[in-house]
């Protein structure tokens, strides 16, 4: 891809409406590269040994749905080597080191089964990245799975040829994909949901909600409570917090009840 094309993609991830529009943009230019396959994940309720309630962070991949649900819901990923170096590290690095440690006997014996189980999977060769993050409680990163028939020096290769253009649109669909809304659909809010919270964190009383929304205290009260419940907090002071880090409330592009993201 020329460099006046890599420019236009940025600009594209940049100034895309949704999640699920500049991850299409973003997974079709690693696709071209020998990377049809991308996990990515980002949280911003990271604890000092985990990345959180999984409800609250935000997984993407172009595998299958039985794949994802093996990697993600059932917590694969942070098992994995790759993920440990993710924890520990930003910047990006392929796999050859995974092989590495694997044959040289330096991996946990969980770290090592995953490598056995990617590997019956048909998953040897890849390229991790991790983001740089402004916040302690903050951590996204991503795994480029590389297409059958590449090696772990056919990956370094193309590490080396596409080095720069790579992490340029990875870091532009990170940056893009913390700032538009996501919820998991336990977590997304109905449209009155988020206008009552969006009143309160404008420091507007129940009764002067009321009043702005047109409806009575009693109702104000009852989209708050669903509201937590959603959130999964015991406060609506908790409830502003959690939803404008996760981008729900106050977006000219917000995410209702039955939107979601798919590719989750």
């Amino acid at each position: 891809m020329t460099m006046t094309k890599i420019f236009s993609l940025l600009v594209q991830i940049a100034e895309g409406s949704s999640a699920q529009q500049v991850w299409a943009l973003a997974q079709g230019y690693f696709a071209s590269i020998g990377f049809a396959r991308v996990n990515y994940g980002f949280t911003r309720f990271r604890g000092s040994r985990s990345i959180g309630d999984p409800d609250d962070a935000l997984f993407l991949t172009s595998s299958s749905e039985a794949y994802a649900t093996a990697y993600f819901r059932n917590g694969f990923y942070a098992k994995t080597p790759a993920f440990r170096w993710a924890q520990q590290n930003e910047g990006a690095c392929t796999w050859a080191w995974v092989r590495e440690a694997f044959l040289a006997g330096k991996l946990s014996p969980e770290e090592a089964e995953t490598v056995k189980q990617n590997a019956a999977m048909g998953i040897v060769a890849g390229i991790s990245i991790s983001f740089p993050e402004t916040s302690t409680r903050a951590k996204g990163a991503m795994g480029l799975i590389a297409d059958p028939g590449l090696d772990a020096e056919a990956v370094d290769r193309i590490f080396a040829d596409h080095h720069d253009e790579l992490l340029s649109v990875a870091h532009m669909l990170h940056l893009r994909l913390i700032q538009l809304p996501f919820a998991s659909r336990r977590r997304a809010l109905t449209t009155r949901q988020r206008e009552a919270l969006e009143w309160v964190a404008d420091g507007k009383t129940t009764q002067d909600v009321a009043l702005l929304m047109g409806v009575s205290a009693a109702m104000v009260e009852k989209h708050l409570r669903l509201t937590r419940e959603a959130l999964a907090v015991d406060t609506t002071a908790q409830a502003v917090a959690k939803a404008t880090l996760m981008n729900l409330i106050f977006q000219r592009n917000p995410l209702d009840a039955a939107a979601g993201l798919a590719a989750r």
